[in-house]
């Protein structure tokens, strides 16, 4: 079920292996939605090992709640199951092949944290600082008169899906002359 597609998205699920491949392509597209095309590859990465610690170690059952909420500032995700026990960072060996997760979400986040949810859950989240591009980009071109010059300031050339480099920019040589 996805709600509220304007500033909240949630999706129920079992964290199986198979789906969680399915909740990062609906957390990618909602993202595209929201035009937040430069934080796919870090959401889905934090929101692929929250559902992977749920499949792992949760009990009674791997049922959760992925919620993507767009904030004003920033972009937060948390991962809702009905283990009460929080998780717990630990140093691991340099040849472990588990026990990274927390600390990636920690390495590509802004924030991250877990908190008691009643009784009988909790709540994992991180969260992400939106583009400034994203936020202050107009709605509209600015018109010209009919004698004004384009003039293309650096501000005025739109950018690409990924927020870092022009989407189209004139070329221009780095040798001097």
């Amino acid at each position: 079920m996805i709600s509220n597609p304007s500033r909240h998205c949630a999706v129920e699920l079992q964290a199986l292996p198979s789906r969680i491949g399915q909740v990062r392509r609906i957390v990618s597209a909602q993202l595209r939605y929201w035009h937040l095309d430069a934080l796919i590859d870090r959401a889905a990465l934090g929101v692929t090992e929250l559902l992977a610690n749920v499949h792992r170690h949760a009990e009674p059952d791997k049922t959760c709640t992925v919620e993507i909420e767009l904030l004003l500032d920033r972009l937060m995700v948390s991962v809702r199951d009905h283990d009460p026990r929080l998780p717990v960072v630990e140093d691991v060996d340099t040849l472990a092949t588990c026990g990274r997760g927390l600390a990636m979400v920690a390495a590509v986040s802004e924030s991250w944290g877990a908190r008691p949810d009643g009784e009988s859950g909790k709540v994992v989240w991180f969260t992400l600082p939106t583009p400034t591009a994203a936020r202050t980009q107009p709605t509209r071109p600015s018109r010209r008169t009919a004698g004004e010059k384009p003039s293309r300031t650096f501000a005025d050339i739109d950018l690409s899906a990924d927020g870092r480099r022009p989407a189209h920019a004139p070329a221009r040589s780095a040798v001097a002359g």
